[in-house]
């Protein structure tokens, strides 16, 4: 455990937020030495936190065993510089087992994925979430999204319980999320955390922030760091103007990308880690790698948006548009 609370620590961060890819070698079998290269290198770039095993990291797909010989790798590898938060989900009963798992290798917190499958009551994913907090002495932060989309009273419930530090959006939904930190900072005051938890999340980050949820997770900081910083600075600057230059030249279009094929918002992330030059392997079943055209506009979406970075011409290099343009082709094209 860190010395100092993780809510304190994720308050004001000092960077993005890491989601790291887990690392697979060619069997499939985990490959820890390339995954502990992977963190290493998100927090000597400047990551403000590591979130193992999460959604980028294929929490799905790891057996207890893989998730907690990854989550005592995260922590190693940071050596305390900046918390670890592992992901727990599936049932109340796995939830538990994995929350316990990550306490024993040494995580700071917790990120509470949706029960797996059912569609429950606000009653049921409150008692969830309640036993989960009280499993261990680990923060937990609730992750909203597909099955566990909460009313702001629910999420006072868990603001007031023992525990749970904040809730992190997947959903999009602003109305709702407006209502929700409304009724929270009326009914149960304190520091509740709120986080943008859309798969990128940059792309909304403007309007998030405008109703007071400046935390975001980073998928595009696994392969592009100095991308993800000069967006992370902007947004926390008020450098409006950057952050609309890079929504327009790289993150709208990396979306639009992302958009042409179920469980890109992993495989193309991954596949992105590996042009950027580190072997971390495929996605593992039900997911699949994106397909060869994808992965061409993808590599020229990055170097346009590395060419805004350094403030270039972007010569040689497709537009945005462009991009965006020939993914849009490719969609017609597949649905042909």
């Amino acid at each position: 455990m860190t010395p100092a609370p993780l809510a304190t620590r994720l308050t004001v961060p000092s960077g993005p937020l890491f989601f790291p890819v887990t690392a697979y070698g060619p069997d499939g079998s985990l490959d820890l030495d390339v995954y502990r290269a992977h963190v290493r290198q998100g927090v000597e770039a400047g990551a403000a936190a590591v979130f193992a095993c999460c959604g980028t990291g294929e929490f799905h797909a790891l057996t207890p065993e893989e998730f907690q010989d990854c989550v005592r790798a995260a922590v190693e590898e940071t050596a305390g510089r900046v918390p670890v938060v592992a992901g727990a989900g599936y049932g109340t009963a796995l939830a538990v087992r994995f929350a316990r798992f990550a306490a024993e290798a040494g995580a700071d917190g917790l990120l509470a994925m949706p029960p797996y499958l059912v569609v429950a009551g606000q009653e049921g994913l409150l008692r969830h979430y309640r036993e989960l907090a009280a499993a261990t002495d680990l923060p937990v932060i609730v992750y909203q999204r597909d099955n566990a989309v909460f009313t702001p009273g629910t999420v006072v419930e868990l603001a007031r319980t023992d525990g749970v530090i904040g809730l992190k959006d997947g959903v999009g939904d602003l109305d709702l999320m407006q209502r929700i930190v409304s009724a929270v900072r009326v009914e149960a005051p304190g520091d509740f955390l709120y986080f943008n938890g859309l798969p990128t999340a940059e792309l909304t980050g403007l309007a998030y922030k405008g109703i007071g949820v400046t935390l975001y997770s980073s998928a595009v900081f696994c392969f592009a760091p100095e991308i993800a910083l000069a967006y992370h600075r902007a947004l926390n600057t008020g450098d409006d103007e950057t952050v609309n230059r890079l929504v327009d030249g790289f993150y709208r279009p990396f979306v639009e990308l992302r958009a042409q094929g179920r469980g890109y918002a992993v495989s193309l992330v991954k596949a992105a880690v590996r042009q950027a030059g580190l072997d971390v392997g495929e996605v593992r079943p039900p997911l699949h790698e994106p397909g060869e055209e994808h992965v061409k506009q993808l590599a020229r979406l990055v170097e346009r948006g590395y060419a805004l970075v350094g403030g270039a011409t972007g010569a040689g290099v497709g537009t945005g548009a462009e991009v965006a343009g020939s993914a849009a082709g490719s969609e017609f094209e597949e649905r042909v």
